[in-house]
């Protein structure tokens, strides 16, 4: 049998205080108790941990050879419940992020900073990804958090929050005949040939595409296809075409591109999460991140 964590702790205090009053003072309980629960530790261990007389109370040999090691116990004790406690308020623990391939170059930084910042007891691992793998790792649990643009699949039960908005542009060549505009309507686009990303990586959005491209009265002659920005963008920059993407993909190509505002459209990015979720430092990050949000250009962080 082993003395439990309280009679250490009242064994500590009154080899602190070389009083049993002043101990009980210290404990909030009566000098019986306290004088009751010692005599249990010294039975339990077998031998005598107090010399108590007119001049005091002081430690007998066994009781000073205890000391180091009660303490010692008491504060990993101590140590363990902060951490579970620090776990439970979200300050410790893991959280995987997802970004959106196109969106992480400018995302990922300034959202991992601002996690490393608040809370740096927290480990965060990140992945980039295509957002179908996007939106199945955050319905199956291999991801805590994901960022994304809608619209997705209806139906996930995924919860959701706008972190950033912005404008989507025509992607065209430098030297295109409307490079040099402040703004452009997308019907102007019609006669171009665009390039794009495959129906197959998210329909979606390619079904909120086609109702863009009714509205301003055309279909697009779509002659090449790229899954990702970086490959759309150099496309455009070697003539095969034009495109439409967010503003926030002129980080990924910086010469042969010009980025022109299209009127009227805008393009949000989302931070995704089961609600389920019970992981507690899911809601600490969604909170940091809301924050950084709302005093922070996502689409011109990075």
């Amino acid at each position: 049998m082993t003395p439990d964590l309280r009679q250490f702790r009242y064994f500590v205090a009154v080899a602190e205080e070389s009083s049993f009053t002043r101990a009980a003072s210290q404990l909030m309980i009566t000098q019986q108790s306290l004088s009751q629960q010692i005599s249990a530790m010294e039975r339990i261990l077998g031998a005598k941990l107090f010399e108590r007389d007119s001049r005091g109370t002081k430690l007998t040999g066994t009781g000073a050879l205890l000391l180091p090691g009660a303490r010692e116990v008491l504060a990993r004790a101590d140590d363990a419940v902060a951490l579970v406690r620090r776990a439970v308020r979200g300050e410790t623990g893991e959280l995987r992020l997802a970004f959106l391939t196109s969106t992480a170059n400018h995302l990922l930084p300034p959202i991992v900073r601002v996690a490393r910042d608040r809370l740096p007891d927290l480990r965060v691992t990140t992945a980039e990804t295509a957002i179908g793998p996007l939106v199945d790792g955050v319905r199956d649990g291999d991801y805590d958090l994901a960022f994304t643009r809608p619209p997705r699949v209806p139906g996930l039960g995924l919860a959701e929050r706008v972190v950033a908005t912005e404008r989507v542009c025509a992607v065209l060549p430098v030297g295109h005949r409307l490079a040099d505009r402040v703004e452009l309507e997308l019907a102007e686009l019609a006669g171009e040939r665009w390039v794009m990303s495959p129906r197959s990586s998210w329909e979606p959005w390619h079904r909120a595409f086609d109702k863009r491209f009714r509205q301003a009265g055309f279909t697009p002659d779509v002659v090449a296809e790229d899954a990702s920005a970086q490959g759309l963008l150099g496309l455009v920059a070697a003539g095969v075409g034009i495109s439409r993407l967010g503003w926030s993909a002129r980080h990924l190509r910086r010469t042969g591109v010009v980025f022109v505002p299209l009127a009227g459209e805008e393009a949000p990015t989302e931070m995704v999460w089961r609600p389920d979720n019970d992981n507690p430092a899911l809601p600490r990050l969604v909170d940091v991140v809301t924050e950084l949000a709302a005093s922070t250009d996502l689409t011109a962080a990075g």
